[in-house]
């Protein structure tokens, strides 16, 4: 059974980095597609980033030059690296893989910016 767990979230000041980790159990192979979403407080679910098997990268317009999704193939785990962080980016950030046709998610880790 594949599980995937999120870390890293924290309260941070406007400017700061945080770098989230998605953690992947019971893989055999590895991922077709890692994706990071982001869900603001009363908003909805948002893609903020994607990594293909293949290595190419997408980004929302609101984190290009400040995101950047990265992976371990080794460990089957893959990272969100957010620098210069603002208030917009506060709210639970999701990790989500596909993976012959399954798709699964993490159980959200909170990131707070202050201002």
């Amino acid at each position: 059974q594949v599980r995937l767990v999120e870390s890293g979230g924290d309260l941070v000041q406007a400017g700061g980095s945080l770098r989230l980790s998605c953690a992947a159990s019971g893989l055999i192979f590895g991922f077709d597609t890692m994706l990071w979403y982001h869900q603001a407080p009363g908003k909805e679910r948002e893609l903020v980033a994607s990594l293909t098997s293949g290595g190419s990268t997408a980004y929302a317009d609101t984190v290009k030059g400040r995101f950047t999704i990265f992976r371990d193939s080794a460990k089957n785990w893959f990272y969100l690296q957010m620098n210069n962080l603002k208030p917009d980016d506060t709210g639970v950030y999701y990790c989500s893989a596909d993976m012959e046709a399954q798709n699964f998610w993490g159980q959200g880790t909170q990131v707070t910016v202050s201002s």
